[in-house]
């Protein structure tokens, strides 16, 4: 199969109408159990089977045609004038790529301010994030807030509180940094039996962006930080949930940074325009958006957003709080779920790896459930605490298979299988779901998401 096959065969569009309206409206007042859980997967998967099976007829007739028109024949783009330079416009993707979006999936909050958006990770390639694919995951709706009114103040155990606008900032020494950006509930769905059948459901609470910006240490040094009492800093935004996270000071000042770009432009809205603050390898909502405060204490603050929200239940019937790190995790993008491959061959299986910890040693592959591995390639540069993307070489014989990948990160922490994960967390535990992600390969060539232990 080679790679043009490859990348037409399984990156089929999820279809739109997938799901019932009076369900939809069923999880969102009632939640998501066991019974909605099971009927929304094969719900899902009746419908994409749908989608897939025309393309595949076509292609099997395309495949018997003697000779390419397309090669045979000059096309239309090929004797005609192109289209103009946009003078006043922001560049688009090409119109054959209108499926390439960041999706919601229904049930899993009540109201689309308090929502998730999931970036398309099967379409992707390489490490960055487009700024339009960004994942979203907002807790009372997003605003496009005017940078001139905006302010940023710092108070609490200084010498001096302070309030900054954004021309203040800027002023200051810049920094550019390439790192991953995971929701502590990514994969949260997956600590049951699987029930979203796509990598872009699964593991898309996941982007990797450049930010550009300044470190909170250079502010809290401006600010004179009483560095013998000081222990945490709350950091707290200006929505409308006024969102705030406790960070421990030696992380506060190391690599948090308080940003104003992301890959290039200035921050989007709904990724926190006109500052959000930066914290490599910890969970997304400590990344706090609209970022308006800074407070110095010395000690956890417990707040709403860190005490009745982002804690696990643990086996034993205390709460497992403050779990900052982002553990050592990866995917295989493609194929992942959903995805058909139309005849067997050799094929290129890539995916990702991340670590909180700081760089991805190795990714080892298993295309038999785990029996036995082999080693990946991985694309350079290799940087701390960002995304990292792996490649490796298969020739699908046309028999079932279970994709597998397996990360170690330079701390030497393993990614773990789920049973082993649930031995120590329990049943009830959703948060920092790091398990090794199985995908199925049936003779027909489908993807299915499944659980091997």
């Amino acid at each position: 199969m080679t790679k043009k096959t490859l990348r037409a065969s399984t990156l089929k569009k999820a279809p739109e109408n997938w799901l019932r309206p009076d369900l939809i409206r069923d999880i969102q007042t009632h939640g998501l159990d066991n019974q909605r859980r099971e009927f929304l997967s094969k719900h899902f998967l009746l419908a994409l089977a749908g989608a897939t099976l025309g393309t595949r007829a076509n292609a099997n007739t395309n495949a018997s045609q003697e000779g390419d028109p397309n090669i045979l024949s000059l096309p239309l783009h090929s004797t005609t004038l192109g289209q103009p330079v946009a003078q006043a416009d922001y560049g688009q993707p090409s119109k054959f790529e209108d499926s390439v979006l960041r999706r919601e999936s229904p049930g899993l909050t009540r109201t689309r301010e308090a929502s998730v958006s999931f970036t398309p990770l099967q379409s992707l390639f390489g490490i960055i994030t487009p700024n339009g694919l960004h994942f979203e995951r907002h807790h009372q709706g997003w605003h496009d807030i005017d940078p001139l009114n905006h302010r940023l103040m710092i108070n609490g155990l200084v010498k001096t509180p302070k309030v900054y606008t954004l021309d203040d900032l800027m002023r200051l020494p810049h920094l550019s940094k390439i790192y991953f950006l995971e929701c502590g509930a990514n994969t949260a769905m997956e600590w049951g039996h699987p029930s979203v059948p796509t990598v872009q459901y699964t593991h898309g609470m996941l982007s990797c962006a450049e930010y550009t910006g300044i470190s909170l240490r250079t502010l809290l040094e401006d600010c004179g930080i009483d560095e013998k009492q000081a222990r945490f800093v709350l950091a707290e935004g200006a929505d409308g949930a006024s969102l705030s996270r406790t960070i421990p000071i030696d992380m506060a000042m190391d690599e948090v940074m308080v940003a104003w770009a992301m890959n290039g432009e200035m921050l989007r809205p709904e990724n926190g325009y006109p500052l959000r603050l930066v914290v490599p390898g910890v969970q997304g909502v400590s990344w706090v958006k609209w970022l308006r405060r800074i407070e110095v204490g010395d000690q956890p603050y417990g707040t709403k957003d860190e005490s009745s929200q982002y804690v696990d239940l643990m086996p034993d019937g205390t709460h497992r709080q403050y779990t900052w790190l982002q553990e050592c995790k990866s995917v295989i993008t493609s194929p992942s779920g959903g995805q058909v491959l139309l005849s067997p061959g050799r094929l290129n299986v890539t995916g990702l790896a991340w670590s909180g910890r700081g760089k991805i040693r190795r990714v080892d592959v298993s295309f038999d459930g785990g029996r036995n591995w082999r080693t990946a390639r991985m694309d350079g540069p290799v940087h701390s605490k960002a995304l990292t993307r792996f490649n490796i070489d298969w020739l699908w014989d046309g028999k079932e298979a279970i994709l597998q990948s397996r990360a170690v990160d330079e701390s030497g922490h393993v990614q773990p299988k789920i049973n082993q994960l649930r031995e120590v967390r329990g049943s009830r535990s959703i948060y920092h779901n790091n398990a090794i992600q199985s995908w199925q390969v049936t003779p027909q060539g489908e993807v299915l998401n499944v659980q091997a232990y």
